[in-house]
């Protein structure tokens, strides 16, 4: 019997259990670099490293339609996403983002979210307690809605905050945590398409080249204009990963907190540092367990295969912490990326490979810039951290510190 014929128990349970560690305690169990599986009832493959990284993304072996969970797809991503698309499809739908990775474009961005921290910050100072988590993402939500060309008043932000949070939160979360995903994107689709059909009939404003007139305007080469549904989704998959660098804020402060020696050093601005501790932040804590897609042909990796119609996994945390490609992979250490910029296809919490034709996410110089930004502002933060549970469960996906980091005592500058 061929290798990847014989009968394999399915693991989604032990997912489910393990969390983080489901596939790093299958690879460390591994003598080949790569291990078979199976995952909702379809044979996988997992493979990690730089190499894999490029096996990985080749579109001649593996395509992304079909291959992304519909339960996924109803809270995450949303039907008919970028994400769903493959070839010139998906080339084409990305056009709509890339313009969003120029650096002034960035810079914008983060001037809007770095406005909204500030003046959140001298409202704090007038509560007893704050969750750095919660309001993160509140102040997340208001800069990307601004420099998206979202009218003031065309949306609740306090609503849109709490569905893109529930969103990210319930994706990968069966029960409670997945319904409320659902019902989050569900209302905020429903809205979001209607904000894209008033900006259409030109009742509602919005700059052609703003995230929503471009959305609105955005025409696929095969089909023309996007439905509004889809429209709706894809302003939705700009503003969604934005609010969810929430997750990397909670991370940066709880980092800032276990190793207060580096604040001193994001303090003075230093521009290098402060991007070396955001990719350390991406790097040590966890964000995304792996990445799927479907194979349109048998593939072998180091003797290891995988039928046609299966799963191929890139093992996103578990390559984050690969002893052979950082050493000490369960330091924090900044300094690491002070000696050289990461490889494209080593740190990979965002996915690997070229964010202009492949499927790396575009949104990661975004996430980058937003991230040292607002640590930049964590480590000036004048404040208390009270006694509170830090933990950081790795059977919890996503996961975050159980409280979501408060403080007390907040004194504006």
């Amino acid at each position: 019997m061929d290798a990847h014929r014989r009968p394999l128990l399915d693991r989604t349970p032990a997912l489910l259990t393990e969390g983080y560690a489901w596939l790093p305690n299958r690879m460390r169990d591994s003598t080949r670099p790569a291990v078979r599986t199976r995952l909702l009832g379809r044979p996988a493959l997992a493979v990690r490293g730089p190499e894999a990284v490029r096996f990985f993304y080749d579109e001649s072996h593996v395509h992304r339609h079909g291959a992304i969970p519909p339960p996924i797809l109803d809270t995450l991503f949303g039907q008919g996403a970028v994400h769903t698309l493959d070839g010139a499809a998906h080339r084409t739908r990305k056009e709509l983002f890339l313009p969003l990775l120029e650096t002034g474009r960035v810079a914008r961005l983060t001037e809007h979210v770095t406005g909204a921290w500030d003046e959140a910050v001298r409202a704090w100072s007038e509560r007893d307690r704050v969750v750095l988590f919660d309001e993160a993402a509140s102040v997340l939500t208001r800069g990307v809605c601004d420099w998206a060309g979202v009218p003031p008043g065309a949306v609740d932000a306090g609503t849109l905050s709490r569905d893109l949070v529930a969103m990210v939160d319930g994706f990968a979360a069966p029960g409670p945590r997945h319904l409320r995903a659902r019902r989050a994107r569900a209302r905020q689709e429903t809205r979001t398409a209607r904000l894209v059909e008033e900006v259409r009939a030109g009742t509602v404003a919005a700059p052609a080249d703003s995230v929503l007139g471009r959305v609105a305007r955005h025409q696929d080469t095969a089909h023309g204009p996007l439905d509004s549904r889809t429209a709706a989704v894809e302003l939705l998959n700009v503003l969604r990963p934005t609010v969810a660098v929430s997750w990397f804020v909670a991370f940066a402060a709880h980092a800032l907190h276990r190793w207060p020696a580096h604040r001193e050093r994001l303090r003075t601005g230093d521009d290098a540092f402060a991007t070396a501790f955001a990719h350390e932040v991406r790097r040590f804590y966890p964000f995304a367990p792996f990445l799927g897609a479907r194979t349109v042909t048998e593939l072998s990796w180091h003797g290891e295969s995988v039928p046609a119609g299966g799963i191929l996994l890139l093992d996103v945390y578990g390559q984050n912490h690969d002893e052979k490609l950082w050493g000490d992979p369960y330091s924090f250490r900044p300094a690491r990326f002070l000696d050289r910029p990461p490889g494209p296809d080593e740190l990979v919490p965002q996915g690997g490979g070229d964010p202009a034709g492949g499927h790396r996410c575009p949104g990661e110089r975004i996430t980058v810039g937003l991230l040292q930004a607002l640590a930049v502002r964590l480590a000036r933060l004048d404040c208390t951290v009270p006694e509170q549970d830090l933990r950081v469960p790795l059977r919890r996906i996503p996961t975050r510190p159980r409280s979501g980091f408060a403080v007390t005592g907040v004194r504006a500058p």
